[in-house]
């Protein structure tokens, strides 16, 4: 009880103890026989209240009780016991009246009595969760009678019990009884029917599967009380399709929902797949008072494999050219009834025999599950013209136990080889030979020959240089002889490592053409053909002799012994150099050269110095050294300007100047044409003046050439010529060019006397204008100018012969608007009306 000290037993308190939960128990092991008829007092006290309590407790030999049957609680009555201050001990009748209560359906009651409701006038009410607590008003209690109601029905699922607690007071609101707790259980129904947890189950199970074999669980759930009939379900198998090859392949378990095989023969290939009805069932599986559900279990079987790959054909055929490799002969197909695309389905393919020398592989098509008969080394047609291979096929995993390979799972498949023209081959390749350099030219190296693999051909082979870097070489077309066309140089660049590569090609006649290259190394051995030369060749010493030393360097081409050590000397010849110079050798390669005199003038000296190698019959070289004498500074470099004017302007240098000059020149041509064409498009621009703003750019006036009729006041004297004018020169009066075509009908004019004299212009002059005007054709004031004779026989006709505005009245001008703005002035002042 709440607020309730569990205190110790008295009598033997040793024996026994009292857990914080009120558990009485036995402390050591007890001998009831020894304590029979005997009881155990036990103390109770509200903390609060201070109010105790006391009880009896028997002990009697326990009963065999089964096994998960509830072990009874030892309750506290209320108010059963008063115990005094004085330690005395009182009882009292029970205050609180109260039956059982199990609450389910609308309309039930119990009731509910003080046993001081005899002498006082009570009334009693109930609270908590149902009463005046959500959910409000399932339970209500008459105030007078303690009658205890429901009034709704009450859903075990939802609210499995009430805890409610009932008070008695007087008339006068005065508690007459402390409040009582009332436990109210809600008795469960089967109103629920069992609901699977999923509506389609799917499960596997392999082919071929032995009795009790396991394949899924099914579950379901029912909401009523699982420790009543009411939630105790039952399964069963209503029906299986197909009914193949028998109508029960499967049961389950009624309790578990486990279903299981029962019966031998699954087979994927003729039922892939069963669907199970199942139902679940309360009431322990009570067809009439328990309520049921069903679902579907769909149990797809497994392949396994329990079919072998069998060949279409017992043998197949192909054919492959030789020396072809990557190249497919032919495919092997199979059947399997097992599942497509699964291991027991894929086949692999092996060879058995016939392929000693692994030259054939079958990968196995991923789509088509065709073996692919692969050819992966050379094969030669001279060393095998066909191979008969035996071929098995497998599954990726091994066949089902019992399961055994039958005859159409190997075949025999037949390859041709076909012959094909193969390349000469070289051999060896690379050749090599020794020899020493310097070997003359014409000279017979070695005979470089190549063979036809192909013996069952008549073919012949001819040779050919492909590559020879330093064009030393040449061989024989017929018979692969190589000789010398020029003399071996083992320093020439095109050796390397005393090595040179020459490559020969060989080509048979064969349809189609085949050939093969080969390559001829030529190990060069050295001889003493270079004679040795100073480096550096050009050096740097200062004036004076401190500090003054150069170190030189002997190079050889040869290698040793023909190379070093060296002799290094000075000549006799000049005597200047032994004075003014010394050489030392300092070891077998290198040797100091340094001034001999306390100063030498700057400038350039270029002094001989003779070289001798350690041949066996040695050369000697003088190589002349370019030294540099020049003023030092106190770290020994060159310090006057003697030595950058001595050094002088390279050759480089040169052309950089000449080709700055050259560019210079380029832009200052291209400047100045630049500004001539600008200075002409200034002038066209000048001229395109819009000629309705000015009518005056259609006449250009060159020069005045002098007035009219009116003007005659002129010395004509000023015009004589020499006598010695060619009278041929002069093209007559009224004679035109042949090549001149006049653009109207040319008009008849008089004919005018040639002038009597050409030296006598005024005359010829006089002639001109007494020409025009006899001319009935020419306008007022027209006078025949005459600037030069053009020669006889043109065919343009004369200014005179342009009609005016008077005689032209029934021309048409209108096409001069089409020749542009220039000419529309023109064709507004002639072809207008006469106004």
């Amino acid at each position: 009880m709440k607020n309730v000290r569990q205190m110790s037993p008295s009598g033997d308190p040793a024996d026994f103890r009292i857990e914080a939960d009120g558990t009485v128990v036995a402390a050591r092991t007890l001998q009831l026989s020894d304590r029979k008829g005997r009881s155990l007092e036990i103390k109770a006290k509200d903390v609060k209240s201070q109010e105790q309590w006391l009880v009896h407790v028997n002990f009697t030999q326990p009963k065999q009780e089964p096994v998960g049957e509830r072990v009874p609680e030892i309750l506290f009555p209320r108010h059963s016991v008063v115990v005094k201050g004085d330690g005395s001990v009182n009882r009292v009748k029970r205050d609180w009246v109260i039956p059982p209560v199990n609450k389910n359906n609308t309309g039930s009651s119990c009731e509910i009595q003080s046993d001081k409701d005899k002498s006082n006038s009570l009334r009693y009410s109930v609270t908590g969760p149902g009463a005046d607590q959500n959910p409000t008003g399932l339970f209500i209690i008459d105030a007078i009678s303690g009658i205890l109601s429901v009034t709704k029905p009450l859903d075990r699922e939802h609210i499995p019990n009430f805890h409610l607690r009932a008070h008695a007071v007087d008339v006068n609101g005065n508690q007459m009884e402390n409040p009582i707790d009332i436990i109210i259980n809600v008795i469960d129904m089967n109103d629920n029917r069992p609901e699977f947890t999923h509506q389609i189950w799917n499960g596997t199970v392999d082919e071929g599967a032995k009795p009790g074999t396991f394949v899924m669980t099914v579950t379901s759930q029912d909401k009523d009380d699982p420790n009543t009939a009411n939630g105790m379900l039952r399964y069963k198998i209503l029906s299986q399709t197909p009914e193949s090859p028998s109508s029960n392949m499967f049961t389950i378990n009624n309790k578990t929902g486990k279903i299981i095989t029962v019966a031998a023969g699954l087979d994927r290939e003729k039922v892939p797949q069963y669907t199970l009805i199942i139902q679940a069932t309360d009431m322990e599986g009570n067809p009439m008072y328990g309520l049921s559900n069903t679902a579907t279990a769909v149990i797809r079987l497994l392949d396994v494999n329990d079919n072998t790959p069998e060949f279409t054909r017992e043998t197949f055929h192909g054919e492959v050219p030789e020396n072809r490799v990557n190249v497919i002969v032919t495919n092997l197909t199979v059947t399997d009834k097992d599942e497509p695309g699964t291991p027991a389905w894929n086949a692999v393919y092996r060879i058995i025999s016939g392929d000693p020398t692994g030259r054939f592989s079958i990968p196995t098509d991923p789509v088509t599950n065709e073996g692919l008969v692969t050819v992966v080394k050379p094969i030669d047609y001279e060393m095998n013209r066909s191979f008969m291979l035996t071929v098995v096929a497998d599954n990726e995993v091994p066949l089902a136990s019992g399961i055994h390979r039958t005859r159409q799972s190997t075949s025999t498949v037949s390859i041709r080889v076909i012959d094909v023209n193969e390349s000469p081959n070289f051999d060896p390749n690379p050749k090599q030979v020794k020899l020493e350099e310097g070997l003359p030219q014409w000279s017979m190296l070695t005979t470089f020959t190549a063979h036809d693999p192909d013996r069952y051909m008549q073919q012949t082979i001819r040779y050919s240089k492909l590559f020879d870097p330093a064009n030393w070489l040449e061989i024989d077309p017929n018979n692969g002889r190589i000789s010398t066309i020029a003399v071996l140089d083992r320093e020439s660049p095109y050796v390397k490592n005393n090595l040179y590569n020459a490559t020969f090609m060989a080509a048979d006649n064969g349809v189609p053409p085949a050939s093969g290259t080969g390559t001829l190394q030529i190990n060069l051995l050295d001889i003493n053909d270079n004679a040795p030369r100073v480096f550096p060749q050009e050096a740097e010493v200062c004036e004076r002799p401190e500090p003054n030393a150069i170190n030189i360097t002997a190079v050889d081409g040869d290698l040793n012994p023909n190379a070093g050590p060296y002799a290094f000397e000075l000549p006799n010849r000049p005597s200047d150099i032994r004075r003014n110079w010394t050489l030392t050798r300092i070891s077998g390669d290198h040797a100091q050269l340094s001034l001999k005199i306390s100063y030498l003038e700057s400038g350039i000296y270029e002094l001989p110095i003779s070289i001798t190698d350690s041949g066996n019959l040695p050369m000697s070289n003088t190589t002349y050294l370019r030294i540099k004498v020049c003023q030092c500074d106190h770290h020994g470099d060159c310090v006057d300007m003697e030595r950058i004017m001595a050094a002088g302007l390279g050759t480089g240098a040169i052309i950089a100047i000449l080709i700055c000059i050259i560019i210079l020149l380029v832009l200052v041509l291209m400047f100045v044409m630049w500004m001539k064409r600008r200075d002409k498009e200034r002038q066209a621009k000048q001229l395109l003046i819009d000629p309705e703003d000015d009518v005056r750019d259609n006449i250009l006036k060159y020069d005045e050439e002098g007035g009219g009729e009116e003007d005659q006041d002129y010395d004509l004297s000023q015009l004589q010529q020499p006598d010695t004018l060619e009278p041929d020169l002069i093209k007559p009066v009224g004679i035109r060019r042949l090549d001149e075509r006049p653009m109207h009908s040319e008009p008849n004019y008089p004919i005018r006397s040639a002038a009597p004299h050409p030296g006598d212009i005024g005359e010829f002059i006089h002639e001109g204008l007494k020409a025009a005007d006899t001319d009935p054709t020419a306008p007022p004031y027209d006078s025949l100018l005459v600037f030069d004779y053009e020669g006889s026989g043109s065919t343009a006709g004369s200014l005179s012969s342009l009609h005016s505005s008077s005689s032209g009245g029934d021309q048409d001008y209108d096409y001069l608007n089409d020749w542009g703005p220039r000419f529309r002035k023109l064709a507004d002042m002639y072809g207008g009306n006469d106004d």
